[in-house]
């Protein structure tokens, strides 16, 4: 197993190093694991000056597979938007064509009183979130500034996909479905957008190739209400780059905190990207604070998808449930009373379950 290793920002390098020491642990046991390091996004852009610097691409395309912690923080904010730390992330995901993003939202019993919501709403939640992640309004061309006839100054960004695009990433959700309970959501806005009308139009002719997946079509605006009214009613939502992006983010509150999110980035291949869904919390970071279950849980989602390694997998998982019956809590997790402790000695109690 080839992996790199990319701490990234802010709470990056502490939460990547503890899910570093899973993969050490791994290593006293005979498996054989390869890591090399190298930087993304501010790191990479403090250390080589760009944020997907030629060293760390090198070393992205040689890997099997890569965990990142997270990019960007307030010290870049005043960069050209090219040299943002985001273009980093953006950029290696288009260079080894990660188009198919898992985000996985599952509510552990022992959190569900951590969840914004009532716990009869949330109290055995398992929802896949499948989001396009090479295409979209991201990447689309053209995009930029420009004067207007009225003399202002106006943004622009273009959203579109093609036939192939929606085609792959549809099969991954119905695929995805088929190992599940067999209900995809495509989640749209095909009353508005064109590019959505192609979507739904593309999503439905592939259906006919999966006559035992129950397809249903709903409205981006209408599922982001829906994944708090009634959560559960959903299995695999497939969707595109935007509407993923923001509701796997809204899924994650239902799951008690963003700390315990992992997400897979994909190819073709199964060769992937695993990276925490949350963000750098540079408020926290370097204090101890941030809680690792999510980067942990990403290696979890490595083993399964990029190697095939189902057995260690679930032991990730299983450790990380039984930390959780244990009572431990770092502060994203932890009701009021309840006793806290740190990154590092949650990396001790994940380790040794493991």
């Amino acid at each position: 197993m080839n992996i790199l290793i990319l701490p990234g920002d802010g709470i990056g390098p502490e939460i990547v190093s503890q899910a570093t020491r899973v993969l050490e642990k791994f290593k006293t046991e005979g498996l054989s694991i390869q890591l090399t390091h190298g930087h993304l996004g501010g790191a990479a852009y403090d250390v080589h000056g760009h944020p997907y610097p030629e060293a760390t691409q090198k070393l992205a395309r040689a890997a099997d597979a890569i965990l990142l912690g997270c990019v960007g923080g307030p010290k870049y904010d005043t960069l050209p938007r090219a040299m943002r730390p985001e273009q980093g992330l953006l950029g290696i995901r288009k260079d080894l064509s990660l188009f198919a993003n898992l985000r996985p939202a599952m509510l552990y019993p022992e959190l569900a009183a951590s969840s914004s919501l009532k716990p009869e709403i949330v109290a055995g939640l398992d929802i896949m979130i499948i989001r396009e992640l090479t295409g979209d309004i991201y990447f689309g061309q053209p995009r930029g500034r420009r004067t207007n006839a009225a003399g202002e100054t106006e943004g622009f960004d273009t959203m579109h996909y093609a036939t192939s695009e929606i085609e792959r990433i549809a099969r991954v959700g119905f695929e995805t479905a088929m190992k599940r309970n067999k209900r995809l959501c495509s989640v749209d806005k095909a009353n508005v957008l064109d590019t959505s009308i192609l979507w739904r139009e593309v999503v439905t002719a592939m259906s006919a190739q999966y006559p035992e997946v129950a397809l249903s079509h709903m409205y981006v605006d209408n599922a982001a209400m829906q994944l708090v009214r009634a959560p559960k009613q959903f299995d695999v939502i497939v969707t595109g780059n935007i509407f993923g992006d923001i509701l796997s983010d809204e899924a994650s509150m239902l799951a008690g905190s963003i700390g315990m999110l992992p997400s897979a980035s994909l190819d073709a291949n199964q060769k992937g990207l695993y990276e925490p869904i949350h963000g750098s919390a540079p408020d926290i970071a370097g204090q101890n604070k941030a809680n690792p279950i999510a980067t942990v849980l990403s290696l979890a989602m490595m083993m399964r998808y990029t190697f095939g390694r189902t057995d260690l997998a679930d032991r990730i998982e299983s450790g990380v449930r039984s930390v959780l019956k244990a009572g431990l809590r770092t502060g994203d997790i932890a009701m009021a009373g309840e006793p806290i402790i740190g990154t590092s000695v949650m990396g001790d109690a994940l380790v040794a379950a493991i």
